[in-house]
């Protein structure tokens, strides 16, 4: 009867110990995805102009002749729809010409950021998307003549 006893006990303690391990290891799993939402890019290009808070086209190739002002128009979906930032950076030729931060307040965002064109800035542009600690989220490319 003791021995039955002193059983029950120890299957008690390790049934205990193993449901706070589980709850333990729960929260820990739980804080290190919540650490790990950061923001997906689901849509991302350069265009000549953005009606409604949407681009109207998706510039690949363009004259710096035909164009005053280009936007990168980026789509951003923050999982846990925590607030956070995206910052753009403008390249010509691998050169960093200019950057912008880019607030994202929800779940689903559309942000975009304006630079000025000036005559002559051929090249190879592409534009960067990172995240508030500096990832590189997304890159989109476009020629210049």
């Amino acid at each position: 009867m003791q021995m039955l006893d002193s059983l029950m006990k120890f299957f008690r303690n390790l049934t205990f110990f193993i449901g706070i391990s589980l709850l333990t290891f729960g929260c820990l799993e739980v804080s290190a995805s919540a650490e790990a939402a950061v923001p997906r890019i689901d849509e991302m290009t350069v265009t000549t102009k953005i009606v409604r808070g949407n681009p109207i086209d998706s510039v690949h190739r363009i004259s710096s002749a035909s164009v005053k002002v280009l936007y990168c128009f980026t789509r951003v979906s923050v999982p846990d729809g925590e607030e956070t930032s995206v910052k753009h950076v403008w390249y010509r030729d691998n050169q960093e010409i200019a950057n912008y931060t880019l607030p994202v307040k929800g779940l689903h965002w559309r942000t975009y950021s304006r630079k000025q064109i000036e005559k002559g800035w051929a090249g190879d542009w592409h534009v960067d998307a990172l995240d508030s600690e500096g990832h590189l989220l997304k890159t989109v490319r476009f020629r210049m003549n």
